[in-house]
């Protein structure tokens, strides 16, 4: 956020680049991979399907995945969640999820979505993804969990039903979201265009408290966007170049991006992104996927549990401690249990000041000040006492008469 921070520059490294086709063909997605938590050899862990980035023209929408993740993913684990979790859950925050839409059959979201202007289905399943990282509750036989899984989805369309974004539809979306009374409102897309109406959309969200968390780079290049020797474009993108948006990039299991992902457009924070494991749009099955829009997600996700747990906070207060208490790096790395239970002074965090080890205030200085003039009376009157017992018995010894000169 501008307002809050000094952008910092486009953060670590950097995730396979994979390429959308323009039309037809199989869906986008990032290569399967085994469920984090449990090893490779480990009885719970399985091999998920990919998470569809968007889908071809005659692509059929995203089913339910047939394999659940037994095990907690290594971004829970990353992220702290079981400490967080233990101060707050996000009861009582809505989140606004701006993207393909959010499913309100799943499980794990069951009773806590509501959905406006057409959102309760979500064919590519990207929204619904995003949902469960944000605040999925976690379900029997699978140890996967939301970051703030007692906060409330409201889902807005900003694609259409193959996951193409649309300046207007994520403006409007990000508008009516602040209207309805959310806290947080996360977009899943990145545009390359759309900067005075999407500029204008945040600002409306601001004045009305709400933080906007949007992802600072794409999750995947399509070719006709690539530059004439295939170099992948660097922003700005929008909403997250608008002032006033938390801007998020990702990092993976390894502390850095993948190799080739898209450049990041001057991020704000960092957070887990690179093979996350979430809910499909149908059933009870689990889905793999990578991308900044992933990470923002959990960021999503944080914000929420602050303001739960915070909720006197205003926006820039919100924004401002998710960045101040985030794990220094390149671009700072967010640290959910960190910016709950650090103390705030004049509304800025101090690293060096958690709750249970707050400095008391200084002690009244009159007891001291008391006792230091006792001892200088004290001390005092001794030596005076011993001078007189040298100067007395000289004195007598003379009849009290001045000592005669040579």
């Amino acid at each position: 956020m501008r307002n809050v921070m000094k952008r910092r520059g486009a953060g670590l490294v950097l995730a396979v680049a994979v390429v959308l086709p323009v039309t037809g063909g199989p869906a986008l997605a990032v290569p399967a991979a085994p469920s984090a938590g449990p090893g490779a050899g480990d009885p719970g862990a399985t091999l998920l399907p990919p998470l569809p980035v968007r889908l071809g023209e005659d692509n059929p929408c995203t089913g339910a995945s047939e394999q659940t993740a037994t095990g907690a993913a290594w971004s829970q684990t990353a992220l702290g969640l079981s400490r967080a979790q233990r101060i707050s859950r996000g009861e009582g925050v809505t989140v606004a999820v701006v993207d393909s839409g959010v499913a309100t059959g799943v499980p794990g979201l069951s009773g806590r979505v509501e959905s406006l202007d057409g959102a309760a289905e979500d064919c590519v399943g990207h929204g619904t993804f995003a949902a469960g990282l944000i605040a999925a509750a976690p379900q029997t036989g699978s140890g996967i969990t939301g970051v703030a899984p007692q906060a409330e989805i409201l889902a807005l369309p900003g694609t259409d039903d193959r996951g193409v974004p649309s300046v207007e539809r994520v403006a409007a979306g990000i508008r009516t979201a602040a209207d309805r009374g959310a806290q947080v409102i996360y977009v899943g897309q990145t545009l390359r265009t759309g900067r005075s109406e999407l500029t204008a959309a945040v600002a409306y969200a601001t004045r009305r408290d709400a933080l906007v968390v949007a992802p600072a780079a794409p999750d995947a290049v399509a070719r006709e966007e690539k530059g004439p020797d295939g170099e992948m474009p660097e922003g700005p993108y929008w909403p997250a170049a608008a002032p006033d948006v938390l801007a998020v990039v990702d990092f993976g299991p390894s502390g850095v991006r993948q190799k080739n992902a898209p450049p990041a457009y001057e991020p704000d924070l960092s957070a887990p992104g690179s093979e996350m494991v979430s809910v499909g749009p149908e059933g009870s099955g689990h889905y793999i996927g990578s991308g900044a829009s992933l990470a923002a997600a959990g960021v999503a996700g944080a914000a929420a549990l602050v303001r739960a747990y915070h909720p006197d906070l205003k926006v820039f207060e919100v924004a401002r401690r998710l960045v101040d208490t985030a794990y220094p790096s390149d671009t700072p790395r967010l640290d959910p249990y960190a910016a709950l239970s650090l103390v705030q002074d004049h509304a800025k965090p101090s690293a060096q000041a958690p709750a249970p080890a707050r400095m008391p205030a200084p002690a009244d200085p009159t007891p001291r000040t008391r006792a230091l003039t006792i001892a200088a009376v004290g001390l005092t009157t001794v030596l005076l006492l011993a001078a007189l017992a040298v100067v007395i018995p000289r004195g007598r010894t003379r009849n009290w008469r001045p000592p005669t000169t040579p």
